[in-house]
Parts: structure tokens; sequence; C-alpha cells
């Protein structure tokens, strides 16, 4: 072992128990897996993974499933907080069940969700038989595939806001109301900036959720390249035909832009919380 190595050991041990157990933990549970992916990609000359992470395909897979997670995430932003707004402050009858029905994607397997959406939004499906007489097809189009990362999306956006709704105190909104502020004027000017980063979080965790989402999309979707096909279903299909290294590429390719928007994301918040505190 080499003198950096003992230095770093040794200033871990010298860590309290609980940083020593996040560190092992993380070590072994997220860092190893990590870095064994990109070095599994890494045996593949540069030239083969600029080609494979460049081809025609994958940057087809890279926009259906990035910007589509980014518009079911910041649909969910927005309608995910209207509904944590009402759960926490209204009262109303089967408000319990609505609220346990949030939940609903959390508990339910995607593959189950899928099929249920498949059925619901195809062209005989309650909602896909409304809507197919105005041209608009769902089910087994890159819509569908939207509307399956909103679905599981969801609970995110309203278990992140929720909590901190609750805890937000009214008089600030009653005083603001009490000096001539509207409704409206005393969501914006007050209430928001206080939400701003949380539901940027929750943002943050439904996009997350939206781009590693596989269950779902693959029932709902029609899987047909260039159209609506993610970037995980082609993971999979490269291992199908055992393509392991290709596989891995696309893989490291994925978490590469994953880390980058949420890191962005990341920022946002703490542009939000600095603009909070003045």
């Amino acid at each position: 072992m080499t003198l950096h190595s003992t230095v770093l050991v040794g200033r871990i041990l010298s860590l309290p128990w609980t940083w020593r157990i996040t560190v092992a933990y993380l070590t072994v549970m997220l860092f190893i897996p990590v870095i064994a992916m990109f070095l599994k990609a890494s045996t593949e000359p540069l030239g083969k993974i600029w080609e494979i992470a460049t081809s025609p395909l994958a940057l087809a897979t890279y926009n259906v499933t990035f910007v589509t997670s980014l518009f079911a995430s910041l649909l969910n932003g927005v309608f995910g907080t209207v509904i944590a707004w009402v759960l926490v402050r209204y009262q109303f009858p089967l408000k319990r069940v609505i609220e346990a029905s949030v939940d609903l994607p959390f508990a339910l397997p995607s593959a189950v969700a899928g099929l249920t959406l498949a059925t619901v939004y195809s062209h005989n499906g309650w909602i896909g038989s409304l809507v197919e007489p105005l041209g608009i097809k769902i089910a087994f189009t890159r819509l569908g595939v939207g509307i399956a990362m909103t679905y599981i999306s969801l609970p995110f956006v309203v278990r992140t806001v929720q909590p901190v709704l609750q805890e937000m105190v009214r008089e600030v909104e009653e005083s603001a109301w009490s000096l001539g502020a509207s409704e409206w004027q005393t969501f914006w000017r007050v209430t928001f900036p206080v939400l701003l980063p949380t539901i940027l979080t929750g943002v943050a965790l439904a996009f997350s959720r939206c781009v590693g989402e596989y269950g779902s999309t693959v029932i709902i979707a029609s899987n047909t390249p260039f159209e609506d096909l993610i970037a995980p279903i082609l993971i999979f299909q490269r291992l199908e035909q055992y393509d392991y290294s290709g596989a891995t590429v696309l893989g490291a390719v994925l978490l590469l832009i994953s880390l980058v928007l949420l890191m962005g994301i990341n920022l946002l918040q703490a542009w939000a919380r600095r603009y909070d505190t003045k």
C-alpha cells in the first residue's frame, strides 16, 4: 500500500462512525459499480466508443429519453405542486383515498403500470378512443412514452413539496393579504420563492426516475427506432444480442448525461436558495 493510500485510509478511520458507514455504503453500492461500468466501457478502442455513442440510432434514443423525461418532469413540477397544495391546504371528502392514490406508482410494478396505460390509451381504450377521432394516437407513440414517464414520476414531486407546504407559516400569507396583495401576488412573491428549491428537487427526482424507466415504457411504446425507442430499451436490445461492451458504452453515456443534467438542476437549486435569502 502506498503512502498516499495509507494516509487516506487513516483519515477515513479517524472519522465518526456515521461517516465511516456512509463512505463504506456509498463505495460498495454506488462508486464501485459506476467505476466498473466506465472501466468496462473503456475496454473498447476510443474510435469504437465514439462510433457506438454517436450512432444515429443512439442519438435518436437520447433525444427520446432525455427530452421526453424533461417535459414529463416539468409537467409534474407544475401539476404535482398544485396537487400538493390541494392536499395540504384543503379538507374534502375522500382526501385520504386520493392521498393514498398519489403513492400508487410507487407500489405498482412498472410492467403493470405500462399494461394499464396501454389499455386505457390504446385506440379502443377509455381515453384513446375519445381522442382517436381527432387524429391523436397516444399508445405506441412517443406521446405514450411521455404519459408513462409522467405517471411513474408524479409522486416524487408531490411528496417532496408536500412537507414544505405543511411547515410553511400561514401568517406570512395572511399579512400579505392584509396589505392588499391578491392571492396570486401572494403566491408569486411570497410563497413561490420559498417553494422553488423544493420544486426543483422534486423535478430532479422525477427526471431521474423518468430517465431510468423501462417496465412501463416498453409496453406502451412501439419501440420503433427513430420514433419512440428509448435508451434503456436499446441497451437491453444490445444485451439480447450479446453486445455487452456496446450496452456498457451506451449505459456510460446515459450516466454521464444524467449527471450533467442533475448537476445543472442542483445549480438552479443553489441559485434559488440564494435568491430566497436576499
